[in-house]
């Protein structure tokens, strides 16, 4: 399968609100227990109904993978079951912003019964990146990756600095 280039949007900024870190964390916590087949914190204590964290079908943000080399930053999404054409990868300010929905609709007809199923979903990520104009987005075999490409000032070698002890 070839990679799809996916279309990567400027969009104007943002306004920004302060996000509810500690939600953050549990959700990233969650997501990890889940990943490993653990119950979520929020399962465990009933915190709150199983109904309201993921969406109907499995999950609730896709799982992303973040890395760094000499030359660039990228981000990867597993997207199992998503076409290119569902997703929307936008810069906005130094934020990247992933989107995407997945639709499933299943029907069965014979001549005794009829059997009809739908399920609808959506995500988004946001990151805070540097600012970069060439971002680029791949999407193969259900995996999207996200690549930017590191200024010149960031891709000069880092000064290492001796630790001295007394």
């Amino acid at each position: 399968m070839a990679d799809v280039p996916v279309e990567v949007k400027k969009a104007p900024p943002a306004q920004t609100t302060s996000p509810d870190i500690w939600q953050s964390f549990r959700g990233e916590m969650d997501r990890l227990f889940d990943r490993f087949g653990f119950p979520s914190l929020r399962r465990m204590f009933d915190i709150e109904p199983s109904w309201r964290s993921a969406s109907s079908f499995g999950f609730s943000a896709p799982a992303i993978d973040m890395s760094e080399d000499e030359k660039a930053y990228k981000i990867s999404a597993e997207l199992p079951g998503i076409d290119a054409k569902d997703i929307d990868v936008s810069v906005s300010g130094d934020t990247l912003v992933l989107r995407g929905e997945k639709r499933q609709e299943k029907e069965e007809k014979d001549k005794n019964y009829h059997f009809s199923e739908r399920s609808y979903g959506s995500f988004q990520r946001s990151f805070q990146l540097p600012s970069s104009d060439k971002v680029t987005a791949d999407f193969s075999r259900g995996v999207l990756t996200v690549t930017l490409p590191k200024t010149a000032e960031a891709q000069k070698p880092v000064k290492k600095i001796a630790v001295r002890s007394s």
